[in-house]
């Protein structure tokens, strides 16, 4: 996204965001609220990728419609 670790430090210092980069650190879900915004998108973004690294369209399509399908059957289960 053509982001620098400096765009991040109203949220995070830059050896916060380095730690993270390595997979040396694992941010808390504020955390997480945070970084998503500086990114511009929704936390549950950063938090799909992170389960989705290097893996082929056709496997991130697959996680997709496994989350889309429990968060439907949670959701009647709520009801």
């Amino acid at each position: 996204m053509n982001l620098s670790q400096e765009d991040f430090g109203l949220v995070s210092s830059r050896t916060y965001i380095s730690s993270l980069e390595r997979g040396l650190g694992s941010p808390t879900l504020s955390k997480v609220d945070e970084l998503a915004a500086v990114l511009g998108v929704h936390p549950l973004t950063l938090l799909f990728l992170a389960y989705a690294p290097k893996q082929s369209s056709e496997q991130i399509e697959n996680l997709h419609d496994l989350v889309l399908n429990e968060v439907k059957g949670l959701g009647e289960l709520a009801r």
